[in-house]
């Protein structure tokens, strides 16, 4: 089983449950983190050790507060950690359950498992961590295990996820054909943008930005 885990989970109740479910499984060391910022810190210095993390379990919400933070998603995180630790194993404990985004976790961001908070979640966690521990590939829960298999839903890229991001805060194409090339991400041209944009607005059925944000918005994208 995993020696090192560490939990990214902003509600101390829950922390509480997760922690028990790996005392369970003869985890011997667990950590936690109620922010982003703070365990992407906890993952860098264990690195720093060399004594890394095996596995992070990490919601996808995190209540805003008084406190500023870069990272404020779980989608976030992870993505962040897999810069600086490519292999660690990862687990999303959320309650999510759009389509699109789990989806997206999965083939974006390489997540192993994905469990949906419920009535039943801890015994399905302790399933799902275990099964990543094995090498079992993309673990879903039981309710949300069509979702890998719908093959009628367009295959979000990060990139898609990063322009719909940009749409949201209300930047015009100049200003995200800059931030794309100030960033390095391509492709970064206007024309290109501006293509991407007319694609996904063609797909979702959107009349305009405004409408392809909202409905990106209901399927959990941004």
């Amino acid at each position: 089983m995993f020696n090192k885990v560490l939990v990214a989970e902003d509600f101390d109740s829950i922390s509480i449950t997760v922690e028990q479910a790996l005392s369970e499984l003869s985890v011997s060391e667990i950590h936690h983190a109620k922010y982003c910022d703070d365990a992407l810190l906890k993952i860098k210095k264990a690195l720093l050790d060399a004594a890394p993390y095996d596995l992070l379990i990490s919601d996808l919400s995190f209540k805003t507060d008084h406190r500023e933070n870069q990272l404020t998603s779980g989608d976030e995180l992870i993505a962040a950690v897999k810069k600086v630790q490519p292999a660690i194993k990862t687990v999303v404990f959320s309650i999510e359950d759009k389509s699109f985004r789990i989806k997206s976790l999965f083939n974006n961001l390489g997540i192993n498992a994905f469990v949906a908070k419920g009535r039943n979640s801890i015994p399905e966690l302790k399933k799902a961590i275990q099964g990543v521990f094995d090498n079992d590939s993309k673990i879903l829960s039981k309710e949300l295990a069509h979702t890998l298999r719908d093959k009628s839903l367009i295959e979000i890229e990060t990139y898609d996820i990063l322009l719909l991001k940009s749409l949201s805060r209300g930047l015009i194409l100049d200003d995200i054909a800059l931030d794309f090339k100030n960033t390095g991400v391509f492709p970064n041209g206007s024309s290109s943008i501006e293509k991407r944009i007319n694609k996904l607005k063609i797909f979702f059925k959107a009349n305009n930005n405004v409408h392809l944000i909202a409905i990106a918005k209901d399927l959990g994208l941004v």
